[in-house]
């Protein structure tokens, strides 16, 4: 017997796109299984941050704490979007570290939409 490959698909969306997915009778009728992916709560983005990026590695739990807290809030897109901006202005800057200086600038290079 040969085995079915399997597939997997994810779907990312704001608020309605899980409705709005399974609303479409093509997605529906071929989606074995719904997943729901929620935000982290601090005690998990304190594990899973530093492990993510190495420039999370040694930072402050606190900063790492007072970021999510201010702006990604527990959502992983957001902490990606972050470290993607933390990491042009270590290089830019010539810092080996991140501060909360360098955090608010990072801030500055987000959209002004709030996480949901």
């Amino acid at each position: 017997m040969t085995p079915v490959p399997i597939s997997t698909i994810v779907f990312t969306g704001g608020n309605g796109c899980f409705e709005m997915l399974q609303s479409e009778p093509m997605p529906e009728s071929r989606v074995y299984a719904w997943q729901e992916i929620d935000r982290m709560p601090l005690d998990e983005v304190l594990a899973v941050v530093p492990a993510f990026h190495p420039i999370w590695t040694d930072a402050d739990p606190d900063l790492i704490a007072l970021c999510d807290q201010e702006a990604a809030r527990g959502n992983f897109r957001a902490w990606a979007k972050i470290t993607h901006h933390l990491t042009v202005g270590m290089k830019e800057s010539g810092r080996r570290g991140v501060d909360e200086d360098l955090l608010r600038w990072a801030y500055s290079k987000l959209g002004h939409r709030t996480a949901a």
